[in-house]
């Protein structure tokens, strides 16, 4: 059942639309870091690589149980606990310079706090507040909140280290992520969901009907190479530009901000369409398109305007999984639990970010290239097309209905 005290829909999409342009907007910029930290303490890329990737890690384990304590204490704490969360991070890589301190330390700061202010934390919420019909494009829009908010830190970022310093751009963002999160999230202040209508599940029981369910094991694998494919590209992007010989910082810059401004219209139009046919083969659709570009990107020659047209391009395709997702895990479980079954979901998408921006690394520091990185990206690219393709969204069959 709606509670009472639930904030309508249009002061939620905007709440948590700031809400996730800060957090997807910062979070996205770290690739930024990578050169100037390895160079003032000595590192490898590896070194910085795997901090990412313990953040990602993190972010997915600590998901579900953010979802949880959303469902138990209520959006509002959870967001303001991960604002104070986000900043303390973001000081933590300010300050440390030892490289197990520095990966433990910003590893699980970061991660939790993006697990608690990210797309599992508000799912809930939207979902429980968006009539059925309008679920998958409230969904979009959230989507959408969050490519704008890689599209306009991007730049942001970079002029913060290029002026300030890349300490003090740390510092800056913490204080930000303080001043808006917390007046944000406190406009999504509603009771801790207690009961939906009808028969009751435990949290147990939801989590063990959702991992027997076929369908849901599926979302669970084609998410793993979303997040693998994303987050490899937003890290090592600017690493792999400089190496190939474009030289100009700006390019990187410009080429993740424009995938972010794409992503708006690629995430909301997903949304939208969401309602209209099924996701499963939308979702099949972005995953054989977003390989396909990359691909091309790979064949063609690399200059400044064949990076744009690629950034562009695969910017359509970029985060637009996550409405269709976040849709057909309502569509199939309801809202009761969707923060929590997203969180696990979302996690499967971590441990693929883990990997991709770790084996950049890696693999990098073993090979001097990013050859084979690619190569398994695109692989997997065409595993994600074909594992959607039988996912059943259709509401589960229960001896006793539980309705969304």
């Amino acid at each position: 059942m709606r509670q009472n005290s639930t904030p309508d829909l249009k002061t939620v999409l905007i709440a948590t639309g700031f809400i996730l342009t800060l957090a997807m907007g910062v979070r996205h910029g770290f690739g930024f870091w990578m050169q100037p930290i390895s160079q003032a303490h000595g590192w490898t890329r590896e070194t910085y690589s795997l901090a990412i990737a313990v953040q990602n890690l993190m972010w997915g384990l600590i998901g579900p149980f953010a979802g949880m304590a959303v469902e138990k204490f209520g959006t509002t704490r959870v967001i303001i606990t991960g604002a104070f969360l986000y900043a303390a991070g973001l000081l933590w890589m300010a300050l440390v310079d030892q490289p197990t301190m520095f990966i433990a330390g910003s590893g699980v700061l970061i991660g939790a706090a993006l697990a608690c202010t990210a797309f599992g934390a508000v799912s809930g919420i939207i979902g429980r507040t968006a009539p059925e019909a309008k679920r998958s494009w409230a969904f979009g829009i959230s989507a959408a909140a969050s490519s704008f908010g890689q599209f306009i830190m991007m730049p942001v970022e970079q002029q913060l280290i290029s002026h300030s310093g890349w300490q003090t751009a740390f510092y800056l963002l913490a204080a930000l992520v303080l001043l808006v999160m917390i007046p944000m999230a406190l406009k999504l202040r509603e009771a801790p969901v207690t009961h939906i209508d009808g028969p009751q599940q435990s949290i147990m029981e939801a989590i063990r009907e959702a991992f027997s369910y076929g369908p849901f094991r599926l979302l669970l694998a084609g998410y793993f190479v979303c997040g693998f494919q994303v987050v490899f590209i937003g890290v090592h992007m600017p690493a792999y530009l400089k190496d190939k010989g474009i030289m100009d910082p700006m390019v990187a810059v410009y080429a993740l901000a424009l995938i972010g401004l794409f992503n708006i219209f690629g995430s909301y139009y997903a949304g939208k369409l969401g309602g209209m046919f099924p996701k499963r083969f939308l979702l099949s659709a972005i995953y054989i398109s977003r390989t396909t570009v990359i691909a091309i990107f790979l064949l063609a020659p690399l200059t400044p305007y064949s990076v744009y047209i690629f950034a562009a391009a695969l910017g359509l395709f970029w985060l637009s999984t996550v409405p269709l997702t976040n849709g057909i895990i309502a569509g199939i479980f309801g809202v009761k639990y969707l923060s929590m079954l997203s969180g696990f979901v979302f996690f499967s998408h971590q441990v693929g970010s883990f990997l991709g921006v770790w084996l950049g690394g890696y693999i990098f520091t073993k090979m001097g290239n990013y050859d084979l990185v690619w190569m398994i990206t695109l692989a997997l690219g065409v595993f994600a097309t074909l594992i959607n393709l039988p996912i059943n969204e259709k509401p589960i069959l229960r001896q006793q209905a539980v309705p969304a």
